[in-house]
């Protein structure tokens, strides 16, 4: 089999944003297990980060990772100063990191609401902007969302309303970079059994809910998500443009 074959992402640099856990580094995994060279952001947890990056490195590939906090709009200049400096280019952005304040609208406060917003909306507005500049070829850029922008759900307001403005924001990046050849897409990922959902006030209830078979006969899991995304991120996905794919196993036909 040719490296082409084998390894179809050879050659390219793919940014993942919070992707030293969860469905992020399942992302990051996936791109590398193509070929890709691998650059990621991590927050607060240096143990998870230091794991992900031998662990990728091990896959014969580059990879170089730094912490930077998304709500910091100098942060992001310069993670990708660091990402420019280390690899000079950049082919693929995965906008993956996430954070919010679980409590309903009523019992919200506007700082809640700025550090759900700041992360989930203007982080990956902000680093898609900087990533274009790197992209003087093309690329793609996949934005990961949620059902919750569209079918509300307990304690989720702050963190739907994001996604929300994330999916609308990947509509509209979409058209204003395709004239550089750029792809700008989204996942919406069902509850997967990850950290983030301890973030949830009832997190055993959340939890049964995330390990539930779907329609397809099993949870969705962070490997499905990676695998969408790395098929965004191929040649055979060009013409796909603007669009929010959905990866629940079917469950949001049933759910109630």
């Amino acid at each position: 089999m040719s490296n082409v074959a084998s390894k179809p992402l050879a050659g390219k640099v793919a940014l993942i944003t919070g992707g030293s856990r969860g469905i992020g580094n399942a992302i990051a995994t996936e791109l590398a297990e193509r070929g890709a060279d691998i650059a990621f952001n991590y927050f607060r947890n240096h143990e998870a980060a230091r794991t992900a990056h031998a662990q990728i490195e091990r896959l014969g590939v580059k990879c170089f990772s730094a912490r930077a906090h998304l709500g910091d709009e100098d942060a992001i200049k310069t993670l990708f100063e660091k990402v420019s400096d280390e690899f000079g280019n950049l082919d693929i952005l995965v906008n993956n990191a996430a954070s919010g304040v679980m409590k309903p609208a009523t019992e919200l406060e506007t700082k809640h609401w700025d550090w759900t917003l700041d992360i989930n909306a203007r982080a990956p507005w902000l680093c898609s902007k900087a990533a274009a500049n790197l992209m003087p070829n093309g690329g793609k850029i996949v934005n990961v969302s949620s059902p919750g922008s569209t079918r509300p759900f307990s304690d989720y307001f702050a963190v739907g309303v994001s996604k929300a403005a994330l999916e609308a924001l990947t509509r509209y990046m979409a058209l204003d970079l395709a004239p550089r050849n750029i792809a700008v897409n989204a996942v919406s990922a069902s509850f997967i059994m990850t950290d983030a959902l301890k973030a949830f006030d009832d997190t055993e209830s959340v939890k049964k809910f995330a390990a539930r078979p779907t329609p397809a006969g099993r949870p969705v899991e962070p490997g499905d998500i990676a695998k969408t995304v790395a098929w965004l991120c191929s040649d055979d996905a060009v013409m796909i443009r603007g669009q929010v794919i959905l990866i629940d196993g079917g469950e949001m036909l049933v759910y109630r």
